[in-house]
């Protein structure tokens, strides 16, 4: 009945909320065109439960190529595995250092209202993927980071644990469809730490992970495979690495490589609720990638400047009919 998209298309009616409506009709526009949809996710957008609208959006294939960061790569399994033992600090503006340092001392990291278990969360996705890092290094091959994410989903070894359902898991999805993923700077994750300690304990090597570089590699190859004179659509969900990461990978391939035959981005969207500033990545106005070679003058763009848990669910509802 599409009851939410008959909601929306009601009442969103200026500002924010028509911002909101044209970036929709925007990507719905871009799909039927026959175009490609490339969607970053920063922030803990895995913690929020975005999977409960995301996973869809992929199993319709309405995304084709995602770029996360290594917190929403994993966030999204710990989630699935650990969510009964989940906190909600719906107080947590008032919360004092000791009231903190309480949490950290249960073994609860908190993202804004939310705590991650770290015994039920951490440790148990540790444990296993570890013995998937490791066989990989005796047999002598190496993956990128969602490589190995999806190598622990197939094994089968997590649904013993699992406590949300799992059509809500976009990992799960994305797995599904062997979706393409890059995971910029996934070093700063909480997985990408553990890793790193194994390699300073000298029980794995860094050269088993692939690496940052490979990521780019691997996206310039596949944009020039993919964009053909139609380019790929971008809809990025925040700011930081996990957007600018893969939107410079066209500026690359034009001026670096000098293949000017290479199409702009041909859609382009951001929630973002970063004040638009001087110098700041996410603050910055779409019209600005023009000048470093990300977006044509003719590029669609737009910019809805409110809250990604927010936006994002309602523009994959309009997308997904619902």
């Amino acid at each position: 009945m599409a009851e939410i998209r008959s909601f929306i298309e009601k009442n969103f009616l200026h500002f924010n909320a028509a911002a909101l409506v044209d970036a929709a009709k925007g990507y719905e526009k871009h799909l039927a065109e026959g175009k490609k949809m490339l969607v970053s996710l920063a922030g803990a957008m895995s913690t929020a439960e975005l999977g409960i609208s995301f996973a869809e959006m992929i199993r319709q294939n309405k995304v084709h190529v995602i770029s996360c960061t290594g917190a929403n790569l994993e966030e999204d399994l710990m989630n699935l595995v650990a969510h009964n033992s989940y906190e909600r600090v719906p107080h947590y503006r008032d919360l004092t250092g000791q009231d903190e340092w309480d949490l950290l001392e249960r073994g609860l990291n908190r993202v804004t209202d939310t705590c991650i278990p770290e015994e039920e969360a951490f440790r148990r996705l540790q444990k296993h993927v570890f013995e998937i890092w490791k066989d990989a290094e005796d047999k002598g091959e190496r993956y990128f980071p969602h490589e190995f994410m999806y190598k622990l989903i197939r094994s089968g070894v997590l649904e013993q644990y699992y406590e949300i359902d799992p059509k809500n898991s976009w990992m799960l999805a994305a797995a599904e469809k062997n979706l393409p993923i890059i995971v910029p700077g996934w070093e700063d994750s909480t997985m990408g730490n553990i890793f790193a300690s194994y390699c300073l304990k000298g029980e794995l090597k860094a050269s088993t992970m692939k690496s940052g570089i490979e990521y780019m590699m691997w996206l310039a190859d596949f944009y020039t495979e993919t964009a053909e004179d139609k380019g790929i659509g971008f809809f990025q969900i925040g700011g930081g690495i996990a957007g600018d990461f893969p939107i410079c990978v066209v500026p690359m391939l034009y001026q670096d490589m000098e293949r000017t035959e290479t199409p702009f981005w041909s859609y382009f969207c951001q929630i973002s609720d970063s004040t638009t500033s001087y110098g700041s990545y996410s603050g910055a106005v779409p019209n600005e990638k023009i000048t470093w070679g990300k977006l044509d003058i003719t590029t669609p763009k737009f910019i809805v400047e409110s809250d990604a848990t927010i936006v994002a669910p309602l523009i994959f509802a309009w997308i997904l009919n619902q």
